[in-house]
């Protein structure tokens, strides 16, 4: 979606399916949801369907155009794993990624079943890439704690957490086959607390398992007036990013190319206005 982000711990989003379905408790206040629901009805707008499931194919190879090597957070705006996503949509995605290798591509889901299964079978060519990171998304002990368990079951060379929003104490948690931690609490109209208690726990086990560990942000009605120190200092802790040279143009125009020959998803939504390029 933007070549630069202003999430703290990514440089890019790529959202080649936008709009998503609310699942669990972490999702009441889905920052995507009400971007997106500003727009639903304006024509031509990206969001004209508002959050709806929308995959979009012109939006495959963009990570092939970025010349430079960046951190990339896939579906920024969505969910790659949502049950409504095609399985060969999703490899199309997948493999775009394992194309595009001088990129590191971070994939956040809430659909853990799913991602298990996917890296296990559709997905086993990309489940070894250390440039692709597979994570899940936690906010509490009874929908977050089992997304983990199947998340370490994941045939994955790379896998974090997202604890965010962070609702409650999570107590003792298993970090074994993790390789980094993100926490944060909820901001915007609404946002639920996060005591720094539930925060030192998560941090503390981090450490002693040995496992990077990234303090997102306080959150709250104004995030930027809460900020981001953890017990005055700032924690910004991540995996190593594997390097790779970046091909030239002339070879990223023809994996750009390939890519426009692929067969086209099913339209789930269609705008009146929209054109049919690819």
């Amino acid at each position: 979606m933007s070549a630069n982000s202003t999430i703290e711990w990514t440089d890019a989003t790529w959202n080649p399916v936008r709009g998503c379905t609310k699942i669990s408790p972490g999702c009441t206040h889905c920052y995507a949801e009400t971007f997106a629901e500003r727009f639903r009805g304006v024509p031509g707008h990206p969001y004209e369907q508002g959050f709806d499931l929308r995959l979009v194919p012109e939006k495959l190879a963009e990570p092939l155009r970025w010349g430079d090597a960046k951190m990339v957070f896939v579906n920024s705006m969505s969910d790659l794993f949502h049950n409504d996503v095609p399985r060969e949509y999703v490899r199309q995605v997948v493999r775009v990624m394992t194309m595009a290798h001088w990129h590191t591509y971070q994939v956040l889901t809430k659909r853990a079943d799913r991602l298990r299964d996917a890296l296990a079978s559709d997905l086993a060519f990309a489940a070894t890439h250390k440039h692709i990171w597979w994570g899940v998304s936690v906010e509490n002990r009874k929908h977050g704690l089992p997304r983990i368990d199947a998340l370490r079951h994941s045939p994955a060379a790379v896998r974090f957490l997202s604890i965010e929003p962070l609702l409650e104490d999570l107590g003792a948690v298993d970090l074994s086959g993790i390789h980094w931690v993100i926490v944060g609490g909820e901001s915007g109209h609404g946002a639920r607390p996060l005591h720094i208690d539930w925060v030192r726990n998560l941090q503390r086990q981090c450490a002693a398992a040995g496992v990077p560990f990234f303090f997102k942000q306080w959150g709250g009605v104004h995030k930027s007036k809460t900020g981001r120190l953890l017990d005055d200092r700032t924690y910004d802790e991540r995996p190593v990013r594997p390097s790779c040279a970046v091909p030239s143009r002339t070879e990223r125009n023809a994996l750009i190319a390939q890519v426009a020959t692929w067969p086209a998803p099913p339209v789930l939504w269609q705008s009146p206005h929209a054109t049919t390029a690819r």
